[in-house]
């Protein structure tokens, strides 16, 4: 079964977002599952708009394909309020109207809620670039957030027409990070108290893009599975027992047990973010209660830019591939890599926080 053995836990690489003809994507589930193993993504989540598609979870190859689903109010203009859910098998696509109620049931059912794109930046250079945002911040009980959705961010940076074209045979110029404003979102909710976990993701459909007399798959699956991902800590190998390996995966994921890592610059496998005070250990997700000052290790698989934060602010920065640093403040610990790619220092990975109490 998929998976890498990291320091006592297994690492999976997975995307969580993803469309097929049942919605608005080019690809089966089948196809997506084979792109997914040619790149390495280990597990994919695919969420088609308002259909839950049933029977659909299991292996494909060496690849575990599970269902969610991609919940919004298809009347509403302009559109906002996308939902991302996991974990349930019930369809619940009418109570998009209302987003507290959705996310209501959907904890009622076991399953997790997280708002998917939560900023965006509409392209002017087609109508089919709008921007759909969460707008609804009075919603409370949800799991976590997007942090970074692929698409997302490459819709940003369509300014104008030459700058599409150029993107569209050169996109990895146009990623750039999730938006200051998701960042700045999540350490405020973190701070609030709420535990939010966050995830990154392609938003892929593998639509073909029509400029002029081009034509082409800009970001076509594969590719996306290449750029940003989530890697997901397991406790265990997975077994090959399906029901069994999704409850795993969606029981680390919903702890927060998993970073966010954009793989073009550099892979980012093998990350580690780690706090110790005393004989207590912990990891992102995790909460750490101390016994005396706290260690925290930040170990990345090649060179970077590594930044420590408490409470969203950088609080020890280190070039290189280890930082170290003691502290003896309780907060919302996480950890920042970014790395020098297309003549820019861009963002590389985004771990989930370790809660110091």
């Amino acid at each position: 079964m998929p998976g890498r053995r990291i320091g006592g836990v297994i690492e999976v690489v997975a995307n969580l977002h993803m469309h097929t003809p049942y919605s608005d994507g080019e690809w089966y589930h089948a196809d997506i599952a084979a792109a997914a193993q040619r790149t390495g993504v280990e597990v994919i989540v695919v969420t088609d708009h308002n259909v839950l598609v049933g029977g659909i979870d299991g292996y494909i190859g060496r690849t575990l394909v599970l269902t969610g689903e991609e919940v919004h109010d298809p009347l509403r203009h302009p559109q906002a309020n996308h939902c991302l859910v996991y974990g349930t098998s019930e369809e619940l696509a009418l109570l998009a109207p209302q987003p507290q109620a959705l996310i209501d049931a959907v904890n009622a059912r076991g399953g997790m809620a997280f708002l998917a794109h939560p900023f965006e930046v509409a392209s002017p250079i087609s109508m089919d670039a709008i921007a759909i945002p969460w707008d609804d911040w009075r919603v409370k009980r949800f799991r976590g957030i997007e942090l970074w959705n692929c698409m997302s961010d490459f819709k940003a940076s369509l300014r104008n027409w030459p700058l599409a074209v150029f993107y569209a045979f050169f996109p990895s110029w146009a990623i750039r990070g999730p938006f200051g404003q998701t960042v700045r979102k999540w350490d405020e909710l973190l701070a609030s108290g709420q535990k939010v976990v966050a995830i990154g993701n392609a938003d892929g459909h593998g639509t073909p893009y029509h400029l002029g007399p081009i034509t082409r798959p800009v970001l076509a699956y594969e590719y996306l599975f290449r750029c940003v991902n989530t890697h997901v800590l397991l406790p265990k190998p997975f077994s090959g027992n399906v029901a069994a390996d999704r409850k795993m995966f969606f029981e680390a994921v919903g702890e927060g047990r998993c970073f966010v890592g954009y793989d073009r610059p550099a892979s980012t496998r093998g990350f580690s973010f780690t706090a110790k005070s005393g004989a207590a250990v912990a990891t992102m997700g995790e909460t750490l209660v101390r016994g005396g000052a706290t260690q925290f290790r930040i170990e990345a698989p090649a060179p970077a830019q590594l930044r420590l934060l408490r409470d969203g602010k950088v609080i020890a920065r280190q070039t290189g591939r280890v930082l170290q640093w003691m502290d003896t403040a309780p907060g919302v610990y996480r950890a920042e890599a970014s790395r020098f790619y297309r003549w820019a220092n861009r963002p590389w990975i985004f771990t989930n926080p370790i809660y110091v109490r």
